[in-house]
């Protein structure tokens, strides 16, 4: 399986056009729908922020990111320029369209008050957390209340800017990032999505270097104006 192949491609788009241009705070939750043909960007503003990320058909949550169909379609363990990412029904929710990272995690998984014990110590426990976020978001977000959606509702995450290596023994490490201010991650919309983010705020391993940070959310419409390398 090919886990190293790297596709830097930056973008063309002027974030002056976006139609939604926001800051996410430091280990906050954040949701938007995003419709099929439009662009939607992350930004690491100050480097190595793990950003979690689901993805939910807008249609129909019983349809949503499936990290399994993901890496098996594609028998890639990272994602970058010109991954798709599917759905547990096999169909195509989103395509990378320019990165500037290079490399963004599948397996990793959210940090959870449950794994933050197990890995950590037992005091973790209160600890916020991604789960954490993504519950908050269920209850308090119009968009996912819409769906119906629930903590069974929630699979394997994307995490994008995080670097998990994969050990020869196939373990997972979590170690620093490699990502920096400004880098970026960009994809189309090839159906209407519910995006679920949480801005991670794990302070008990490097994925975000001890130090959570703010990422820019943009959204564009009409991508196919623009040409991409």
């Amino acid at each position: 399986m090919n886990t190293n192949t790297k596709r830097f491609a930056e973008s063309r788009l002027d974030p002056e056009v976006a139609v939604v241009d926001e800051i996410c705070a430091a280990g906050e939750p954040w949701t938007k729908l995003v419709t099929e043909g439009q662009v939607f960007r992350i930004v690491d503003l100050e480097g190595n922020q793990a950003v979690d990320t689901l993805f939910f058909n807008a249609s129909h949550a019983f349809e949503r990111y499936s990290a399994t169909d993901t890496i098996r379609r594609q028998k890639r363990l990272y994602l970058t320029t010109g991954s798709k990412l599917y759905s547990n029904f096999g169909n195509v929710m989103l395509t990378i369209i320019a990165d500037t990272c290079g490399r963004h995690d599948t397996l990793g998984g959210a940090c959870a008050a449950e794994s933050n014990t197990v890995r950590y110590a037992l005091e973790k426990f209160p600890m916020h957390s991604c789960r954490d976020n993504f519950l908050h978001a269920l209850t308090h977000e119009p968009v996912c209340e819409h769906l119906g959606i629930n903590k069974r509702d929630l699979p394997s995450n994307i995490n994008f800017f995080m670097n998990v290596p994969v050990s020869e023994e196939g373990g997972l490490e979590f170690v620093d990032g490699v990502s920096a201010p400004g880098k970026y991650v960009e994809m189309k919309a090839e159906m209407d999505v519910v995006v679920l983010i949480s801005n991670c705020p794990q302070l008990n391993n490097p994925c975000n270097a001890y130090n959570p940070t703010p990422i820019r959310l943009l959204i564009w419409d009409d991508p196919d104006d623009m040409t991409f390398d």
